[in-house]
């Protein structure tokens, strides 16, 4: 081999490499910052990784939400009328959040099996249903329509309690 050749040889392959290494360290990078989406059933499998950043949605469970009186903290539990995950949220939650809603939730699943969310994402109107909730729910052998209509029959079923409160 001539020591041109060999010279363009060992040119090439370092390219190679430093092209190989770049490659490697961005996708790592990018690792950290990817959220996948996991519904209920996937969580409970245990397809989701622990203390690692995911989004879960599902709908927000009736008779769930329980606020804490001293402080912002809120446990709910999210459901795909399959199976449910645990959620425990410290912060303002959405105006739109309430019982018989779609959400997604984004935080980190803990060892005991429940979710700590660092956001919580609500509908942002009645016929709206975010796209990973809805393939979950159809993943899950459930008509998305079918769950709006619920949503739709427990916010009433709130609203309805909620006015004689309002009234006193």
């Amino acid at each position: 081999m001539r020591a041109k050749r060999k010279q363009k040889l060992f040119v090439i392959l370092g390219l190679v490499t430093l092209a190989t290494i770049a490659v490697g360290l961005t996708l790592y990078a990018l690792r950290s910052n990817i959220n996948l989406f996991f519904s209920p059933v996937q969580i409970v499998d245990g397809e989701a990784p622990l203390e690692r950043q995911i989004r879960a949605g599902g709908m927000v469970k009736e008779g769930s939400v329980a606020r804490d009186p001293e402080s912002l903290d809120v446990t709910f539990t999210v459901t795909d009328y399959v199976e449910d995950v645990r959620v425990r949220y410290s912060g303002i939650l959405p105006d739109l959040f309430r019982e018989g809603q779609g959400v997604v939730v984004v935080g980190q699943l803990q060892p005991e099996g429940w979710l700590r969310a660092d956001q919580v994402l609500a509908k942002h109107d009645e016929n709206y249903m975010p796209p990973e909730v809805a393939q979950a729910l159809e993943d899950a052998g459930y008509s998305p329509e079918d769950y709006q209509a619920k949503a739709a029959e427990v916010a009433e079923r709130l609203d309805a309690q909620a006015a004689p409160a309002r009234q006193d």
